[in-house]
């Protein structure tokens, strides 16, 4: 008895956990895929049946703005009532570091892609990178990529894509850049650290800036550092500790955290199609 005595603790504690952390997201899965594997660790960590349905406690558990697959880092996860707190995540100011790859281009935008175009890029300066980047810092218009979260008729448009449907782009609609700057240039590579704010594709900028280099550039690895106030060396839970413990740990080391953050007003109309997801 003594070790369903235990597993009752570990269950109540799991359903009253509340608020937002953070979690490393690595690379190849989904984020979606990814909240699913931390659920189900969590709940056979507490020992609830999720098929038989004995408990009637659904763990509401939702992350706030999806990363590529082929991307890692920083993603931020709500539990609980923290699930309604994932909107102003969304919106919030994201950064970034990116390995682009100058005279190539993929459908996808990233490496997992299929190439489309080859181009030299030999002629591409150091200078002519930086003097670009100043082209696509502050508020900027910004076309989508196809291969994304973004819905049409209810079905993401890389959904569509992998079928074979016919997809017409999203129109440009505006982003703001807070900050951008080249890290590296060893060409065909360049690395590049974005701050940027909701809405906002790192693939569609490094393919843009190909396109204004008159060469082209795909994304070949793509790391989110920070999200809101969670960055991924301080803040963000590897893999290991996904437990109810280390969560339960992280999630008062956070609520410390959001207070302390200013709020970022922004209006609820901005980007719509781009919701909390939310699993149930």
């Amino acid at each position: 008895e003594a070790g369903g005595a235990a597993l009752g603790r570990a269950a109540d504690k799991l359903f009253s956990l509340s608020g937002l952390f953070a979690v490393r997201k690595p690379k190849g899965p989904t984020s979606a895929a990814v909240l699913n594997l931390l659920k189900e660790r969590l709940l056979a960590e507490a020992g609830v049946q999720t098929n038989g349905n004995k408990r009637n406690q659904v763990l509401k558990i939702g992350h706030g703005g999806t990363l590529d697959s082929a991307a890692t880092g920083v993603l931020v996860v709500g539990i609980g009532k923290g699930t309604k707190m994932l909107g102003t995540m969304l919106a919030g100011s994201k950064k970034y570091t990116a390995i682009g790859m100058l005279g190539k281009a993929t459908d996808t935008l990233d490496a997992t892609g299929k190439v489309t175009e080859e181009k030299p890029y030999d002629q591409v300066t150091k200078g002519d990178l930086e003097n670009v980047l100043q082209k696509f810092t502050g508020d900027i218009m910004q076309v989508p990529p196809l291969y994304s979260a973004l819905k049409k008729d209810g079905e993401r448009l890389s959904t569509l894509m992998k079928r074979g449907e016919a997809v017409e782009a999203k129109p440009a609609r505006p982003v703001r850049v807070y900050s951008l700057s080249l890290q590296q240039f060893q060409p065909p590579l360049f690395t590049l650290d974005v701050e940027c704010g909701g809405g906002f594709y790192v693939r569609s900028l490094v393919n843009d800036i190909g396109k204004e280099l008159s060469t082209c550039a795909t994304v070949q690895e793509l790391t989110r550092t920070k999200q809101g106030p969670f960055t991924l060396e301080e803040h963000a839970l590897q893999e290991d500790k996904w437990t109810i413990d280390e969560i339960a740990r992280s999630l008062e080391h956070c609520t410390a955290l959001l207070l302390g953050e200013p709020a970022r007003k922004k209006l609820k109309t901005e980007h719509p199609g781009e919701t909390a997801v939310i699993c149930e």
